[in-house]
């Protein structure tokens, strides 16, 4: 008699406990994305790098994770989520061990990129597990509302918890410290994530993926060594030629595979597009604020690597805020008005940090990072549910994929522009212009999203 009602509140309980599982896989992937940048001048100190060096630390991870996303998805949908997530758990977790045992920047990097390849079999394959667990539209975007909170914590409260870890244990501890997270989450997915898959299992676009990594590869390399090289140099001129050339087959293919890994007729659909142009241009703000204020506070004001991080800590908690309740109103009002308020929000602390400038007072800083905090927080919810809900269910793998690769196409973005401003010795306004921008942008897509949730 006692056993219905125990496998009645197991029904109930584990649809949340496979969220939680995956929000921690999540947290891992988006900690390790931003923890690594207020480490970067000490990682520049222990290895010997220069700012060029240091960018392609960030990025190696970022392309490679934006270069696997969407075939990721599409191996998880094929062959069993589940089987990928785990996967992609240990791979993660071994070449973050090595990361933190790297000797010189050279290994550092090539165990970037395979902590990029393992974390791609994460994110877009934890959304997908969520959604084919969690049926109804309401739930599954209140749902999408925490995910996008702990993703959101994760990527911002990674420069505070780096900070404190840099000054006090050395760089390599915001390596060490993601291994038993990555163990626990694995130990936790053996018990609560169900193994699940497409109903039409999809061929892999190797074509596709060939091209879509020279492309993001090509893009990302260009911003980061276009200082260096001279962008009007052969060199440069060679890689937009690549770049372009590369773009042009991976349409040309697509449009004529049978299952192509990116449908390009998916961008005819305005709302599609728009979450996809969204996702970037909101990873683009902020990772430029993360780099450019770890590189402001501690190189141009001499902060320590914990007070630094401890000054971004507004942003950290104004998307952890505001996350859960942008997944609550889109869940009842849809996501325009979410996306309106992320839009507003970006484009205030842009226009604050700029009035800070380099030389205004110290305590206006935290006020433009709260309102981009907050802006984050209020963004990825409507713009994951808009990209989710325009995609059959089948292919919920690739739908994670692409607004992930979004997300990280905008956060390598980010990583070359504040590179650009710091190598250059530009001003910092010219950064904080770029995130009002963003914030503008945004607020613009608005118009296209959904009105009501589907």
């Amino acid at each position: 008699m006692l056993d219905n009602p125990v496998r009645a509140r197991t029904a109930a309980v584990r649809p949340w406990a496979v969220l939680a599982v995956c929000s921690l896989s999540l947290f891992v992937v988006g900690l390790d994305a931003t923890i690594v940048t207020v480490a970067l001048p000490a990682i520049g100190n222990g290895l010997q790098v220069g700012t060029q060096g240091l960018e392609w630390i960030v990025d190696s991870y970022t392309l490679a994770l934006a270069s696997f996303l969407i075939t990721s998805g599409a191996v998880a949908d094929r062959i069993g989520r589940r089987r990928v997530f785990r996967f992609g758990l240990v791979v993660f977790g071994v070449a973050t061990a090595v990361c933190a045992l790297a000797p010189t920047v050279e290994v550092l990097i090539a165990a970037r990129i395979v902590q990029g390849v393992g974390g791609s079999m994460l994110s877009p394959v934890a959304l997908a597990i969520v959604v084919s667990t969690i049926a109804d539209a309401r739930q599954r975007a209140r749902a999408i509302g925490v995910w996008a909170a702990v993703f959101g914590l994760s990527m911002a409260v990674g420069p505070t918890l780096g900070g404190a870890l840099v000054d006090w244990f050395g760089w390599r501890s915001v390596f060490w410290i993601v291994v038993p997270v990555v163990v626990l989450a694995l130990v936790l997915s053996a018990v609560f994530v169900p193994e699940s898959r497409a109903e039409q299992s999809r061929r892999i676009d190797g074509a596709g993926q060939l091209l879509l990594v020279l492309v993001v590869g090509g893009v990302i390399a260009l911003l980061i060594e276009g200082p260096r090289i001279g962008w009007s140099s052969p060199t440069a001129l060679a890689g937009y030629f690549g770049v372009v050339a590369a773009a042009g087959a991976f349409v040309w293919v697509e449009r004529r595979a049978a299952e192509p890994l990116i449908d390009p007729d998916l961008f005819r659909r305005a709302q599609f597009t728009a979450a996809v142009v969204g996702a970037v241009l909101v990873f683009m703000a902020l990772t430029t604020t993360l780099l450019l204020s770890t590189w402001h506070l501690q190189h141009e004001r001499g902060m320590s690597a914990v007070a630094a991080g401890a000054l971004t800590l507004p942003l950290a908690v104004a998307a952890t805020v505001c996350a859960p309740l942008s997944g609550i109103l889109v869940g009842r009002v849809g996501a325009r008005r979410p996306l309106v308020l992320a839009g507003g929000f970006l484009a205030a602390g842009g226009i604050v940090l700029v009035g800070a400038g380099g030389d205004a007072d110290l305590m206006m800083m935290p006020v433009g990072f709260a309102l981009i905090g907050t802006g984050f927080g209020f963004a990825n919810a409507p713009i994951t549910n808009t990209a989710v809900s325009g995609l059959p269910a089948a292919r919920a793998g690739v739908a994670g994929g692409i607004t992930s690769t979004a997300r990280q196409v905008g956060a390598a973005v980010g990583i070359a522009i504040a590179g650009g401003v710091i190598a250059g010795h530009g001003s910092m306004r010219i950064g904080w212009l770029v995130v009002a921008g963003c914030g503008v942008v945004v607020l613009a897509l608005a118009r296209l999203s959904p009105k009501k949730s589907a």
